[in-house]
């Protein structure tokens, strides 16, 4: 397991607080009832243990057959509908959604292999991530994959509450690989998938995924 780029700053940050505030206990609080310190203490670790466990990024190795289409984001999958996206395709396509809890991991990947015609990021809200407005309304970059047979996939990083950052490193007419790292959501959110109508989903609600390993289903 390694520590993802985008939490150095934080992670530097939080256990610069935790070793000030334990010193600060050290010093003043744990002397006068060795209870209270005690307690600080454990609720510093705690909360330093939590911050390093948003950014680890497990090694993950996986083989995957043609057309498969690879889950891109770690949680559960909350919906799977037939619906209009409005942005890009402007008609009818299958929806996978993923919602990341905290306690995920919160690194996204790219579902197939092929190059970017097209990545946007869109400032927003930070409405929960379950709110029926929040693909639209919220903080959230989409992004689409379009592969050397020509089938598109659109996918769409959504911030939610908690999360405040997303990060992308696509760009318009980048060539990607299936599984490769496609960005970053700080603190979980929700990841939208937005499908051909003929693919073949592989997945059900309620499933737990994990990000390169588990398949969402087949383009045909």
């Amino acid at each position: 397991m390694t520590l993802h780029r985008e939490g150095t700053t934080i992670i530097l940050t939080s256990l610069a607080i935790c070793l000030i505030l334990g010193l600060l206990n050290g010093l003043y609080i744990f002397p006068i009832s060795s209870i209270v310190g005690a307690f600080i203490f454990a609720l510093l670790s705690v909360m330093l243990v939590l911050v390093v466990q948003f950014f680890r990024i497990p090694r993950r190795q996986n083989t995957y057959q043609e057309n498969e289409i690879t889950c891109p984001a770690d949680g559960k999958v909350v919906v799977i509908e037939e619906t209009t996206e409005t942005e890009y395709f402007k008609d009818k396509r299958i929806q996978v959604s993923i919602f990341m809890s905290p306690l995920n991991v919160h690194a996204n990947y790219y579902p197939i292999k092929g190059t970017l015609p097209f990545v946007k990021y869109h400032p927003g809200k930070f409405l929960v991530a379950w709110h029926p407005k929040s693909s639209t309304d919220n903080e959230r970059t989409t992004i689409v994959v379009k592969n050397e047979d020509g089938k598109e996939i659109l996918i769409r990083q959504i911030a939610g509450a908690v999360a405040r950052r997303i990060c992308y490193y696509g760009q318009e007419k980048d060539k990607v690989e299936q599984a490769g790292e496609l960005g970053f959501i700080k603190f979980g959110s929700r990841v939208d998938l937005f499908l051909p109508l003929d693919a073949k989903i592989d997945v059900a609600l309620g499933q737990k995924v994990q990000a390169k390993l588990s398949r969402i289903g087949f383009l045909s």
